[in-house]
């Protein structure tokens, strides 16, 4: 493939879904990772997008530069977030090695665990510190703590988990839509989010109804990648309905 050829495919890529890892394009564009990278900062440099730690994200994106902090997000529709992570819970068996995304729908999964079992590997010191507190192996992926959402995120991050392989991984986000997919409103943790999905042999998106219909900044996966635990039906979309 001629390089402009490549370029238009990146480009295209980012305009469907706003963020893209150096992973996917070797496959898409059946190139060598030392090539995308070439491109990819190519296409930094002529400012056609903005490249980042294990990708690139779009240049046409207007990030949200303010998100809730994990305090005033936890007590928004707490009763259905709590149906979605009870549900979750009953998912999990004790031989599963898990991956739990940062997140108060994700958090409360850990209320609904049986002791022991499965072992998990998370981005959110809340999370770990819960877990072992309950007696769970559990592992805390390293990099930058973002304080907002007390995830963890960055070049380290993206590392560690690229050596992973989840049975099992819970996943938060700001927004669903058919068109935008799961969105987040960093471009970084968005980076983590589908680093991680990426290595989960079953992925589940929790989000309460409130989620649907809005779009945050950053796509981090398509709505055919996960399955969506949710609290009631959403018209035109596929998803698992969580009874109390």
């Amino acid at each position: 493939m001629l390089t402009e050829q490549r370029y238009a495919k990146i480009l295209k890529l980012l305009d469907e879904q706003n963020s893209v890892t150096v992973t996917e394009l070797t496959g898409l564009l059946d190139a060598s990772e030392s090539t995308v990278r070439r491109d990819i900062t190519a296409l930094d440099k002529a400012g056609r997008l903005t490249k980042v730690f294990g990708g690139a994200v779009s240049n046409r994106q207007s990030f949200a530069h303010y998100e809730p902090t994990v305090a005033q997000k936890q007590e928004l529709y707490r009763k259905e977030k709590q149906q979605i992570a009870q549900y979750a819970a009953s998912l999990i068996s004790s031989e599963d090695f898990v991956y739990l995304d940062a997140g108060t729908t994700t958090g409360m999964i850990l209320d609904y665990l049986p002791a022991g079992g499965a072992t998990f590997v998370t981005n959110a010191v809340a999370h770990a510190q819960k877990l072992a507190s309950r007696g769970f192996e559990v592992h805390l992926i390293g990099g930058i703590l973002k304080t907002s959402t007390e995830a963890v995120i960055g070049s380290q991050a993206i590392l560690t988990l690229q050596a992973y392989h989840f049975t099992k991984g819970f996943f938060g986000a700001n927004g669903i839509t058919r068109q935008a997919g799961f969105t987040t409103p960093e471009a970084q943790e968005a980076l983590v989010k589908k680093t991680a999905l990426a290595q989960c042999a079953q992925r589940y998106v929790l989000c309460d109804h409130s989620k649907f219909g809005a779009t945050s900044s950053v796509t981090f996966a398509s709505l055919e990648d996960a399955l969506v635990l949710t609290d009631e039906e959403v018209e035109g979309y596929e998803v698992i309905v969580c009874k109390g």
